[in-house]
Order: C-alpha cells, then sequence, then structure tokens
C-alpha cells in the first residue's frame, strides 16, 4: 500500500496560506481522484482541494479553522500499489529537528533526546493557538508569538498592523512587545493610581481600523432572530470600516448624456453575439473608457504606502459583483487598457459568471488598482462607494434614465428626451485633490458623450 502526501497546493502567487473551512471526506472514506476532499478559503476566495489519486483518507493533519500554509501536509491517503510510504509531515519534521539536535548538541542524552522528539511532535500536531473569534486576519507566527509571550486576543486586537489591510505582522508585534517591556519598566513607582491609569489609557496603541473601543449593548428579546455573519460578511464589513477610517471620502459627481452609446448599443448587440457567442453590456464599454481616462490621469492610478505614493504601471480595474448571497466580491481585469471592446466584453463576461457561482481564482481577485462598482444595477441613481483599499479611488456608475433635457443645436435650444445616468466618484483626498478627482469623471464623461454611433466592431 502507498502512501500518497494530500498538500495545499499554490493558489496564486500572492497567497502564502489558506483557512481549512470543512472536511468534505472522513478518516476511512474512499476517495476517488480528482474528488474534493476539503474546503478551503483565502480572504475572499474559497476553494477545494481534490485528491490526485484513488484511495483511502487515512489522516488528517488539520482541524476546520486551523490556517496551512502552501505546500503544508494536509492529510495522508493511501492508495493500492507497492510498499511505498510517505511519512507523516509531524513526524518527518521531528525526525529532522533530532538529527539537527544530534549535530549541534554533542553528547546530549538519549532520555533529552526523546523529550525532544516528544516536544517537536506536539508542537508540530499542535493546531495554532486560537483567535479565530475575531475578524482580523493573524498569521501562524504572530499567533505563536502571542501564545509564548501570554498576549489576550483582546490585547492583541489592539496591535496596530502595517502589513497589507493593516494586518499585524511579526515585526508590529516584536516592537509591540518591546514597547510594553520598556514601558513597564520604567513606569515610576510613586505615581498615583489614578495618574497611573491616565497615562496608560494614554500610551495604548491605537485600536486597528475596524476596532470598535466600545460597543454599544443590544438588546435581545425572544422574538429577535439572531443571525451569524457569514465568513466573507465579516471580512467585508471590517475592510469597509478599514477603508473609511484609513482614507479621507471626497465624492464628486456628473452627469453624462449616453444616448449615443445607448442607440449604438441596439443597434450591434444582436450581431455582436451571433458573431462573438457573447452578450454585449454597456459595462464592457464604460471599462474601456475608464481603462483610456486612467491613462490620460497616471496620478489616479496610485496605492499610498506610509508617506510614499506607488504608482502603479499596470492598470487593473477592480469590477465589483453582487453575489447570490448579497455579499460582494471584486474581480480584477487586469491591463484593462490592452483589450479591446471585443476582449473586454469577454473577460467581462467570464468574471461576472464564475463570480456567481463561486469558481474564481485567488489571483482573479488581486492587484486591482481602481474599481468600478454599478449601483444603476439595482436603480439607484448615484451613489458614494467606499475606497476598495489599497487604492485611492472607486467610480460609482448610476442607472440610465430616460429624462427631458435641453438640447443645443446651431438653430437653437429645444427639449428632447435623451438617456443619462450619474457617475459618482469617491476619492482619497490624502493624495487626490478636488482638481484630478473631479477632471477625472469630467473626462470620462467626455469620452462617453463623444461615442461614435457609427463605430464598428
Amino acid at each position: 500500500m502507498a502512501r500518497i502526501e494530500l498538500k495545499l497546493p499554490q493558489m496564486g502567487e500572492s497567497v502564502a496560506e489558506a483557512t481549512v473551512t470543512s472536511w468534505l471526506k472522513e478518516v476511512g472514506d474512499t476517495i476517488e481522484a480528482d474528488e474534493a476532499v476539503l474546503e478551503i478559503a483565502t480572504d475572499k476566495v474559497d476553494s477545494e482541494v481534490p485528491s490526485e489519486v484513488d484511495g483511502v483518507l487515512v489522516e488528517k493533519f488539520f482541524e476546520v479553522d486551523a490556517v496551512a500554509k502552501v505546500g503544508d501536509v494536509l492529510a495522508i491517503i493511501e492508495t493500492e500499489g507497492e510498499n511505498e510510504v510517505v511519512k507523516e509531515a509531524s513526524e518527518e519534521n521531528a525526525s529532522t529537528a533530532v538529527e539537527t539536535e544530534k549535530e549541534e548538541v554533542n553528547g546530549a542524552s538519549v532520555n533529552e533526546l526523546e523529550d525532544n522528539i516528544s516536544a517537536i511532535k506536539e508542537s508540530v500536531s499542535a493546531p495554532v493557538a486560537d483567535f479565530n473569534d475575531s475578524e482580523r486576519f493573524y498569521s501562524p507566527l504572530v499567533k505563536n508569538i502571542a501564545k509564548e509571550e501570554n498576549i489576550s486576543l483582546g490585547e492583541l486586537e489592539t496591535i496596530s498592523g502595517t502589513g497589507k489591510d493593516g494586518r499585524v505582522t511579526k515585526d508590529d508585534i516584536l516592537k509591540y512587545l518591546e514597547n510594553r517591556g520598556s514601558a513597564s519598566s520604567t513606569k515610576p513607582a510613586s505615581v498615583a493610581p489614578e495618574p497611573t491609569k491616565k497615562v496608560e489609557s494614554q500610551s495604548k496603541p491605537t485600536p486597528p481600523v475596524g476596532q470598535t473601543v466600545q460597543a454599544s449593548p443590544v438588546s435581545v428579546n425572544g422574538q429577535d432572530e439572531v443571525i451569524e455573519m457569514t465568513r466573507m460578511g465579516k471580512l467585508i464589513s471590517h475592510h469597509m470600516v478599514q477603508s473609511v477610517q484609513t482614507s479621507a471620502h471626497v465624492q464628486s459627481f456628473i452627469e453624462v448624456d449616453v444616448t449615443n452609446i445607448w442607440n449604438w448599443r441596439n443597434k450591434v448587440k444582436n450581431e455582436f453575439q451571433k458573431r462573438e457567442g457573447e452578450k454585449l453590456t454597456f459595462t464592457p464599454i464604460f471599462m474601456q473608457i475608464i481603462a483610456k481616462t486612467i491613462k490620460d490621469f497616471p496620478l489616479i492610478n496610485i496605492s499610498v504606502d506610509g508617506d510614499k505614493i506607488i504608482k502603479k504601471k499596470n492598470i487593473n480595474l477592480g469590477m465589483a459583483a453582487a453575489l447570490p448571497d448579497g455579499n460582494l466580491i471584486v474581480p480584477v481585469i487586469k491591463n484593462a487598457d490592452q483589450l479591446n471592446l471585443v476582449g473586454m466584453a469577454k473577460r467581462v463576461n467570464d468574471l461576472a459568471g464564475r463570480a456567481r457561482v463561486n469558481q474564481l481564482k485567488p489571483d482573479e481577485i488581486q492587484g486591482g488598482t481602481y474599481t468600478v462598482t454599478n449601483v444603476g444595477t439595482f436603480g439607484s441613481v448615484m451613489g458614494t462607494p467606499i475606497i476598495n483599499q489599497p487604492q485611492v479611488a472607486i467610480l460609482a456608475l448610476g442607472a440610465i434614465r430616460k429624462v427631458p433635457a435641453v438640447i443645443e443645436t446651431p438653430e437653437g435650444d429645444f427639449i428632447g428626451i435623451r438617456h443619462k445616468m450619474f457617475l459618482s466618484h469617491s476619492y482619497d483626498h490624502r493624495v487626490v485633490n478636488g482638481a484630478l478627482g473631479g477632471q477625472f469623471i469630467q473626462r470620462v464623461a467626455e469620452y462617453l458623450e463623444a461615442w461614435d454611433g457609427d463605430k464598428e466592431i
């Protein structure tokens, strides 16, 4: 019987770990090749880990809610075949560590080595410290440091993170420990109790983004229904609050006459679908024009890193999409400025379709540099969208409406029926001033209104 390791696969160049959300197979279950064994989740995308072989699941190394790194052995599958034995991850790591101990510590007693083996096995197989009640993400290294230094969940929540999306890094927690140690060692012994309390409250690190210092109590009676937030709902909630607390949100609005686009699309959409096998919606038209406008105003395509501005070379457009369960996901169109209208339409339809059935890959929701959201899908005329960090701007597309409008002609003005919509532009006033934010959507509007009604695709 051969024993095959089921490892956490590489899910994208920027994805290093994932959380086990559920086991679809239990020890003793028969598994077929390509059959899903467990479900995992990264920041937003849920996916399955399939087996590469037929066999029987004989061991599991991670419990639900545990965090595994890419390449970690998740389980052992026993197959029919030659008598090959793949060592379990814990035993293999334990024996490797013991060999290292033998080389480094000459003359170590047998008892000491046996103790080391036991300790290593326990440390490898022990579950990650339980910080899963928090809405914030903590890496296994940060959790281990917190556990070793007796940092409670409540205390860990107060540490400001400098990593991506406000995550606490190794340096953050070590700096916190250093400051905590120096603060306790330098505290005067003669300070009265009340002033000491006051000083401590002032010197505490600023609560992290999304952390509520004191939540107002909520009364629940017997007729109320308590609904647990989904994992994705918790993440979205945290990211939205974090963005509002990070960026100085300012909005600019402009009304656009899209009659030419409306009439042109009605003229070509049937032929386009027959030829390309794809529906032509308004979204790819807008996305193509927005990408073109970003090339005109490259300082809207930036991120902020402390007191530095990172000017992005690639134009990667995020496309906010509503999911059937009411949550939101933002697939990214990479290098959007390099796509023609046909390519943009196919890319938009592909990402939107797979987003609705939860089939996006981790890389397809990362790396965005500017986001577009279509609030008009639900009839909204305009909106004030929240910036998708670490970007600095987001554009909301309002509903297209038929409205009476003044039409200027060489012969004079008259009233006519036009198709119009509002563009709502939210931007980070820390780095994007009103002139840039306003000029950007003004240019988008100019491109939309100048659409060629005889354009061929």
